[in-house]
């Protein structure tokens, strides 16, 4: 457990909770201040009835201040949901420090990809995987970069990767601040959805709105100041509202479905342009953090503030669904017109851009979480990149794996090399080799592996540790082993692998298993692979003999006191005890 990371997560809960306190008081005191400014206008309906030239420019007043409460009371709520998301990152932080438990964070397994390189063999996807354990972001889109991340194979710029990982590992408060941010996105709209909605939106709004709205409303303000001085009567300012709900009434149709389509979005311009603020206000030191920097740039302005426009457009065209007010403002001002415009020119301004904003939001989110990763787990190393084609580690461990209960091993593999491992059943083969395999993951992603220290050539991955049959494909289990063995020769030939097999040819009797697997390890020697093979056949440690490449280790078991007992340390060699007879005595399955 990391201690240091356990006292922080519990510092800022305990003050989250407090200010998280201090705004719910303050929102109701907002509660009782609207209350007052709404019976104070009840009152004066009551008090000035039948004197509407007073009572109009009192209710206006009064409106003004309750719209200005309302405001404020939106954004003291919206604050709230922020410390409670705060509050909640950090008792699932804690929780999962103290327990081991990550079960209820989401596991990703809709975003596991089909006939992968090595995605299913090592539990990347799904319960108790790497991706739950590891996953913290808040949006969907965030998730599926992050998923991205892990199962895409890629060895590139690992340095630059490492670094911007670790500049994330110590912006503690930015990154919770963001997450909590983040988390308030209640669409489930995609941000692709949105681009494409914006690249391919046609306007309808006249160009002569420009001047025909401003125009129109101050005549509007004329006509409500000549009915106010008794210049005019009530019927000729009844005529000019009603002319103004004329010229408005020509686009509705459109202007309702505008606004229909935007109603759907304002959550994300609501909190996007808070997110980009984010990223915009912070001082990045990293070149991958700079370059998502530079993408929200904008020369005429920040990215932030061209979506906070947005979202108060947005907001604005939505007043229309309140009478009360929707009315009269389209009457006298051409609201929908005036509003409409608004957007179509701010989607017209930034239809190219929006999407590399988003982009920006997303890839954040998802590295956050990697960020997060690094900051629990202070004591992991951060592999050292190097041109000598080689994986050297010492004490490599499984992250998933509690410290308590982790057995760690040293592990040096050179190019060429192929290591054969023997063991008895429960003895730590199948769990070594996707501690390795994690190991070469975690590297290519840019995070600190779960070992005292690694030195690493990159390398891509390619494992064969479980097949099934399909039967909705007529497909025998012998067949799908055949066909993952020859996705793996097919792959291998187009660039450098690391390969890792579990007990190959499983579907087929053990004479013409054991030839099969010789053959298979011979062919993958030739092609000067590197990788590793768990398997219970003793026969296929002779390859050592004759194929220098190939070497022999095995993990151990012992019978003592008639129990049987496991160190899970690799060693080198063949194992010469196996427990399968053992066990099912053991277990009273078979009689002795």
């Amino acid at each position: 457990m990391n201690d240091s990371a356990l006292a922080f997560y519990k510092d800022r809960l305990q003050k989250h909770q407090q200010t998280a306190s201090r705004l719910k008081s303050r929102l109701g005191a907002s509660s009782l201040m609207r209350l007052a400014v709404f019976l104070a206008a009840c009152g004066a309906v009551y008090v000035l009835w039948g004197n509407f030239q007073l009572m109009l420019p009192f209710l206006v007043v009064l409106m003004a201040i309750f719209l200005f409460l309302l405001s404020r009371h939106t954004d003291l709520k919206r604050e709230r949901d922020k410390f409670l998301e705060l509050i909640q990152l950090n008792q699932t932080e804690i929780h999962i420090l103290e327990t081991g438990d990550f079960s209820k964070l989401p596991d990703g397994k809709k975003l596991e990809p089909a006939m992968h390189p090595f995605s299913r063999d090592i539990d990347l996807f799904g319960k108790k995987s790497f991706f739950q354990y590891l996953n913290r972001t808040s949006l969907k889109e965030g998730r599926e970069k992050l998923a991205y991340k892990l199962h895409s194979n890629d060895t590139a710029s690992i340095p630059e990767k490492q670094q911007c990982i670790k500049e994330l590992s110590q912006k503690t408060d930015w990154r919770q601040e963001f997450l909590a941010t983040a988390r308030l996105v209640k669409t489930e709209t995609k941000s692709t959805t949105i681009t494409h909605w914006i690249r391919e939106y046609q306007s309808f709004v006249p160009k002569y709105t420009t001047w025909l709205v401003p125009v129109f409303s101050l005549i509007s303000l004329a006509v409500i100041l000549a009915w106010h001085l008794d210049y005019i009567g009530f019927m000729q300012l009844l005529l000019w509202l009603f002319i103004g709900i004329g010229i408005t009434a020509f686009r509705i149709k459109k202007v309702t479905a505008l606004s229909g389509d935007l109603a759907k979005v304002e959550d994300i311009f609501q909190q996007y342009h808070r997110l980009l603020g984010l990223i915009e206000s912070e001082n990045f030191e990293s070149a991958y953090l700079q370059k998502i920097q530079r993408s929200i740039r904008s020369e005429k302005s920040k990215a932030s503030h061209i979506v906070r426009e947005f979202s108060k457009a947005i907001d604005a065209l939505d007043q229309r669904n309140n009478f009360l007010f929707g009315f009269p403002a389209n009457g006298f001002f051409l609201w929908d017109l005036q509003k409409s415009y608004a957007i179509e020119k701010l989607i017209e301004e930034n239809r190219d851009s929006m999407g590399a904003w988003f982009e920006a939001v997303e890839e954040t989110d998802a590295l956050i979480s990697l960020g997060n990763f690094a900051f629990n787990h202070a004591d992991y190393a951060f592999p050292k990149i190097i041109d000598e084609p080689v994986i050297r580690t010492k004490n490599l461990g499984h992250p998933l794996i509690t410290s308590e209960k982790r057995i760690s091993n040293d592990f040096e593999i050179k190019n060429g090399n192929f290591f054969i491992i023997t063991g008895a059943n429960m003895a730590g083969k199948s769990t070594f080799l996707r501690t390795v395999a994690l190991q070469i993951l975690m590297a290519n992603t840019g995070l600190p592996v779960c070992a005292e220290s690694c030195e690493y050539s990159p390398i891509k991955l390619i494992t064969s540790m479980r097949t099934s049959d399909s039967l909705g494909d007529d497909e025998s289990y012998f067949f799908s082993e055949l066909k993952r063995l020859k996705y793996i020769v097919d792959t291998i030939s187009k660039d450098r692998y690391f390969i890792i097999l579990d007990e190959i040819l499983k579907g087929t009797n053990s004479t013409d298993k054991a030839i099969g697997s010789q053959k298979f390890v011979e062919r993958l020697v030739e092609t000067n692979s590197t990788g590793i093979i768990a398997t219970h056949d003793l026969s296929l440690c002779e390859l050592s003999e004759n194929l220098e490449p190939v070497e022999n280790y095995y993990f151990d078991a012992e019978i003592v006191n008639d129990e049987l007992h496991f160190d899970y340390l690799l060693k080198t060699g063949v194992c010469q005890n196996m427990n399968a007879s053992f066990l099912l005595r053991k277990m009273k399955i078979v009689r002795d």
